[in-house]
């Protein structure tokens, strides 16, 4: 699983896509954390603007970045695919966090902990079901990461909207 996949997931994922999570642990917990940079605006556009292009590049699943994806990356602004999925981790690591609708951001301590309150208030899953997934939320809260840089959420925050448009969440 790729290290922007597994944030979105994370966040965006209800009891549903706490099952997936369930069933992939042991990948999931091999995920390096982010290195968290501090985003400028014109690395956000870039990003936006590489969206289409780059989505196209990705439908091939290659584990190594394909010369279309360094070429889209550089042709939007960055040096090289490393800096453009750097950027891309850092966005969407705080994109996860936000709120479609107020546009508020919820660190991911907080998420994971609601979460887990969830999990054991739910009744509908089985014990056996909610151990693992009590377990597998417990393990994530260890690991998530706070937000070094509180000003990529006021960016993300005012991109917000066209970084939705195009991610076509």
């Amino acid at each position: 699983m790729k290290r922007r996949e597994f944030i979105i997931v994370i966040v965006i994922g209800g009891t549903a896509a706490a099952w997936s999570l369930a069933a992939s642990a042991e990948r999931a917990a091999r995920v390096p954390p982010v290195k968290q940079i501090r985003l400028t605006e014109r690395q956000i556009q870039g990003f936006i603007a590489a969206q289409k292009e780059m989505a196209v590049v990705a439908e091939s699943r290659q584990r190594e970045p394909r010369p279309e994806s360094v070429t889209v990356a550089k042709k939007n602004g960055f040096k090289d695919f490393a800096e453009y999925d750097e950027v891309a981790a850092n966005i969407l690591m705080v994109f996860a966090g936000m709120d479609p609708q107020s546009k508020q951001y919820t660190d991911p301590q907080t998420a994971m902990k609601k979460k887990i309150a969830e999990i054991i208030a739910d009744k509908t899953i089985s014990k056996t079901d909610k151990n693992e997934l009590l377990h597998e939320f417990k393990k994530r809260l260890n690991a998530a990461q706070p937000i070094q840089y509180p000003s990529n959420v006021e960016l993300v925050r005012k991109y917000y909207d066209r970084i939705q448009e195009h991610l076509g969440k």
